[in-house]
Parts: C-alpha cells; sequence; structure tokens
C-alpha cells in the first residue's frame, strides 16, 4: 500500500529486515532512501553547518529542515527492522552508525563477506544444469548466486555467466549453443 509523501509523491513502504533477509534488503532500502533523497544521511554521517550567532531565518530554517532529515533517516530505517531487530539498534545515535551495525551484524566483516564470496564461487563453478530444467530456470538459478556474490562486493564478468550458461547447457540444446555462437 503506498503512502503519501509530503512533496505530492506516493511511496510504498519501506522493506522489513527480518534477518535473514539482509542482502536483499540493503539494496532495498538503500534504493528506497535515494528516492526519498535522505541516503546522504546514512551515507556521509555529516552534521549540518553549525549556525553563527548572527543567522538569519533562512539559514536558521535549513538548519533546522537539515537535522530533521538526519531523524527522517533514521526514522525510516528503524521502521524497516523487525520488532527483534530494532531492540539491536535501539541505542544506535544516527542512521549510518545503524547501517553499518546492520551490516556487519548480517553481512559479517570483510573476511566473512570473502569467505561467503568464495563459497558462493565455488557454488557457480559446480552449478550443472539439470535434466529436467529449461534453460530459463537454469539461468535464473545461476544468476541468483552471481548476483549474491555482486552484493558482497566481488566481481564476476558478464562474459564468464554467459561462458558458464552456454557450458553447462545439455546436450539436447546444442544446436541453440551452436547458433548463439555464430551470432
Amino acid at each position: 500500500m503506498a503512502n503519501a509523501h509530503a512533496d505530492g509523491l506516493f511511496i510504498i513502504p519501506p522493506p522489513i529486515l527480518t534477518g535473514d533477509n539482509y542482502s536483499k534488503w540493503a539494496v532495498k532500502m538503500q534504493c528506497y532512501l535515494l528516492a526519498i533523497d535522505l541516503w546522504n544521511f546514512v551515507e556521509a554521517d555529516t552534521e549540518p553547518t553549525p549556525l553563527t550567532d548572527d543567522a538569519t531565518l533562512a539559514q536558521i530554517r535549513h538548519f533546522n529542515a537539515e537535522k530533521a532529515r538526519k531523524f527522517k533517516a533514521k526514522t525510516c530505517i528503524h521502521s524497516a527492522v523487525s520488532d527483534v531487530i530494532f531492540d539491536k539498534i535501539i541505542c544506535c545515535n544516527t542512521p549510518k552508525e545503524i547501517w553499518d551495525y546492520l551490516k556487519e551484524e548480517y553481512q559479517g566483516n570483510d573476511k566473512t563477506r570473502k569467505m561467503q564470496a568464495l563459497n558462493l564461487r565455488r557454488k557457480f563453478e559446480m552449478e550443472r544444469m539439470l535434466e529436467t530444467e529449461n534453460v530459463k530456470d537454469f539461468t535464473d538459478r545461476l544468476m541468483t548466486i552471481v548476483n549474491k556474490i555482486r552484493i558482497l562486493g566481488e566481481e564476476i564478468p558478464d562474459q564468464r555467466v554467459v561462458e558458464k550458461i552456454l557450458a553447462s547447457l545439455l546436450e539436447r540444446f546444442e544446436s541453440k549453443i551452436s547458433s548463439l555462437e555464430d551470432s
């Protein structure tokens, strides 16, 4: 269900982090925060420029609006996690602090992410098309693994993915492979 936004746009509610969906949640949540122009408060963790003693009314309004946007970003993240996860982040003070905590908690540190990526690469290399599978289902299954690897910050070139698909297709698709290679 869409909610009305202050500027008249309709936005969907934020995705909910349950704990086992972090990778997808992080991508969706980043896009969500970008769409409502709050991502920079998560990414940069900056404070508004302090006011001087002779600040104008416009400067005071701008300062207050920027401060409020930081709390809006924090509120968005709070509303996008389950109650169990909220209890873990309740003491985090800034949107960036919350984001970094969730990333560490659910995606792990650099070493853990590298190990996850390595295991997924191994799974990618071991995948074979099943006799009962069509090309689309096999490709979808392989792309799920590839996208998980990419979310972890590792790169797999599209050319390598195509090569893997072509090399893994069953013999019954040999004629299609030959025509694809020709084109």
